[in-house]
C-alpha cells in the first residue's frame, strides 16, 4: 500500500505484503490538519529503508525534514521579488516593445510623410478619388499606402502598437490596483504608469489627427469643442493652438511635431524611469522571447486587420462627417461620455458655461487620473497604513478595492458602449433616444450594483476559506467508526498568505522525486 501524509510531502513510503499499518489507521482516523513530521521511528514502523523515503535524514528520533540554508535563501528572495507579480511584468515588457516599434515604424514613415496643409489636385493610384481637390498631406498617406513598398503594412503596424501600447498599459495597472502593489517603494512605478496613460493616449490620439482625412477632421471638431467649453480663456486656446480660426492650415504642422518629438520623448523618458536594471551583468545576452512574439503579433495584426484606411474615408471637408465614425478604443470613454451627458448650459456674468462638454471631456477625465493616482495614499490613510507591502494581495482578500475596481471598470465599459450608440440603435432597429437613455441610466445604476455584488462575491469566498481552514477541505472519503457511524476526512489548507514557495516546498520536491 501506498502512505501519503495529509501536508502535501508527497509519497512517504511503499510498504508490499497483506496486514494492517499502524501508522495508516492512526492517519485516517484524524481529520484536523495537525499531523507531525515523520520521525525515523515512524519509518522503522513502515519498513521502509530511511535513504529511499528521504535522503540526508538524520538518526534517532530527530524530524526526517530539516531546512537547508537554500531553502531559508529560496523564501526570502521570494518574498523580496514577488513571483506572482510577473503578469506586471509581462504587460509591462509588451508596452514597452509596442512602443519601440512604433518609435520605428514612425521612423520608417518619416520620409514619405509631408505635413502641409496646400491643395492640390490628385492624380495617383486610387482612381476614385482622381481629379479631387485634397491636401498635400493626405495626398502623402495615399502615396504611402499605394505606391511604396511596404508602406501599408507599415502604417497599420504603426497604428496597431499604439493601440496596443495602451492597452498593455491599461492592463498593467489593473493588474497592479487588484494586486494592490502600489504602496510604499512601488509608488513611484504606479504614478509612473498612471502618467504613462493619458501620455499614450494623447500621442495616439495626434496620431488619428495627422492624415487629414474625415476622421481627422472629425477629432479636430471635438478638440475645438472641448477647448472651447473651458472658462474665460477657451476661445483665446482654440486660436493658440489652430493658429487663428479653426481648422486653420497650421495645425497639422504644429501636431506634427508634437507627435513625433515632444511625447514621444516624454513617454520614452517614463519608460526608461520605471526600468529597473539587474545589477548583475548576464554572461550571455538572448532576446526576450516576449519581444520576439509582441513584434510578430503587431506585423500579423498590420498584415491582416485593416486599420484606417483613409482611402475610404475620404479627404477632410468643414462642416462634414462621416456616418458612423466612432475614435479608436482608447478614446471611446470620452466620446461616449460627450453623447450621454444632457444638453446642460448656464449663464454666469454675461458668458455662457457649456456643462455639456466640460464635464464629460475635461472634469470627468481628470477626476478619473486623479483619483487613480491618489488611490495608493487614500487606501494607506483610511486603512492605517497596516498591509504588508512585500507580498501581493489576493483580489478577494481586498474586497472593498476590488469593489472600486469593478466599479470603475463598469463604469468604463458602458461609457465605451455608448460612443457606439447610434450602430447599436441602426442595427437593432432600435429608437435612438430610447438607447441613449439606457445607457444614462446603466452609468448611474451599474457601477455601485457592480461594487455591491463584486464586494459580497469577495467576502463569500473568504468565508468559505475560513470555514475551510478551521474544518478542513472535504476529500469525499468516508470511513466507518467503530460504533458504526459514518464520517468524511477533510484535509488542510494552506492560509491565504502561504502562497508561493514555502519553508518546505524544496524537501518536498525532493520527497516527490524520490
Amino acid at each position: 500500500m501506498r502512505i501519503f501524509t495529509r501536508t502535501g510531502w508527497g509519497r512517504l513510503a511503499t510498504r508490499a505484503g497483506p496486514g494492517p499499518n499502524p501508522l495508516l489507521e492512526d492517519w485516517e482516523q484524524q481529520s484536523a490538519p495537525a499531523h507531525p513530521r515523520p520521525t525515523e521511528s515512524d519509518l522503522r514502523q513502515t519498513g521502509v529503508p530511511r535513504r529511499r523515503a528521504v535522503a540526508g535524514s538524520h538518526d534517532g528520533d530527530r524530524p526526517v525534514m530539516k531546512r537547508s540554508a537554500a531553502g531559508t535563501r529560496l523564501v526570502r528572495d521570494a518574498l523580496r521579488r514577488d513571483p506572482e507579480d510577473r503578469w506586471a511584468a509581462v504587460f509591462g515588457r509588451i508596452a514597452g516593445y509596442s512602443f519601440a516599434v512604433a518609435v520605428v515604424t514612425g521612423v520608417l514613415l518619416l520620409p514619405f510623410f509631408r505635413p502641409s496643409m496646400a491643395d492640390l489636385v490628385y492624380h495617383g493610384s486610387y482612381r476614385l478619388l482622381d481629379g479631387v481637390t485634397i491636401s498635400q498631406v493626405y495626398q502623402s498617406v495615399l502615396a504611402t499606402s499605394f505606391n511604396v513598398r511596404g508602406g501599408l503594412l507599415i502604417r497599420q503596424v504603426h497604428h496597431w502598437s499604439a493601440d496596443v501600447f495602451v492597452a498593455a498599459i491599461c492592463l498593467r495597472l489593473l493588474r497592479v490596483f487588484f494586486r494592490g502593489r502600489f504602496c510604499g517603494r512601488a509608488l513611484p512605478a504606479w504614478l509612473i504608469w498612471v502618467a504613462l496613460l493619458p501620455l499614450g493616449m494623447l500621442a495616439a490620439y495626434t496620431g488619428t489627427i495627422l492624415p487629414d482625412d474625415m476622421l481627422s477632421g472629425g477629432s479636430l471638431s471635438v478638440l475645438t469643442g472641448v477647448l472651447l467649453s473651458v472658462p474665460v480663456i477657451g476661445t483665446h486656446l482654440v486660436f493658440a493652438i489652430f493658429g487663428g480660426a479653426p481648422p486653420g492650415q497650421q495645425i497639422i504642422g504644429r501636431d506634427y511635431w508634437v507627435h513625433i518629438l515632444v511625447l514621444p520623448a516624454l513617454a520614452g523618458a517614463l519608460l526608461l524611469a520605471s526600468f529597473r536594471p539587474s545589477l548583475r551583468w548576464p554572461r550571455r545576452v538572448r532576446p526576450d522571447p516576449l519581444l520576439l512574439f509582441t513584434c510578430g503579433v503587431l506585423v500579423l495584426l498590420g498584415t491582416l486587420a485593416q486599420i484606417n484606411p483613409v482611402w475610404l474615408i475620404g479627404p477632410y471637408q468643414p462642416g462634414s462627417i462621416s456616418a458612423g465614425a466612432v475614435p479608436d478604443w482608447y478614446m471611446g470613454f470620452l466620446d461616449g461620455a460627450l453623447r450621454l451627458m444632457p444638453a446642460w448650459q448656464l449663464s454666469i456674468a454675461g458668458h455662457p458655461l457649456v456643462l455639456a462638454v466640460l464635464v464629460p471631456a475635461l472634469l470627468l477625465p481628470g477626476a478619473f487620473f486623479t483619483l487613480l493616482a491618489a488611490y495608493p495614499l487614500l487606501e494607506r490613510r483610511l486603512t492605517g497604513g497596516q498591509a504588508l507591502h512585500h507580498v501581493l494581495d489576493r483580489p478577494r482578500d481586498a474586497a472593498t478595492r476590488t469593489g472600486l475596481g469593478a466599479a470603475g471598470i463598469t463604469f468604463y465599459g458602458v461609457l465605451w458602449a455608448a460612443a457606439a450608440n447610434d450602430q447599436i440603435a441602426y442595427h437593432l432597429n432600435l429608437d435612438l433616444y430610447a438607447v441613449t437613455w439606457f445607457f444614462r441610466i446603466a452609468v448611474l445604476a451599474g457601477p455601485p450594483l457592480a461594487y455591491i455584488i463584486t464586494q459580497r462575491i469577495c467576502l463569500g469566498l473568504t468565508r468559505r476559506e475560513r470555514d475551510e481552514a478551521e474544518h478542513g477541505r472535504p476529500t469525499g472519503r468516508i470511513v466507518m467508526s467503530p460504533d458504526g457511524g459514518f464520517s468524511e476526512i477533510t484535509e488542510p489548507v494552506r492560509p491565504a498568505r502561504e502562497q508561493g514557495p514555502g519553508p518546505n516546498l524544496p524537501m518536498a520536491r525532493d520527497m516527490a522525486d524520490t
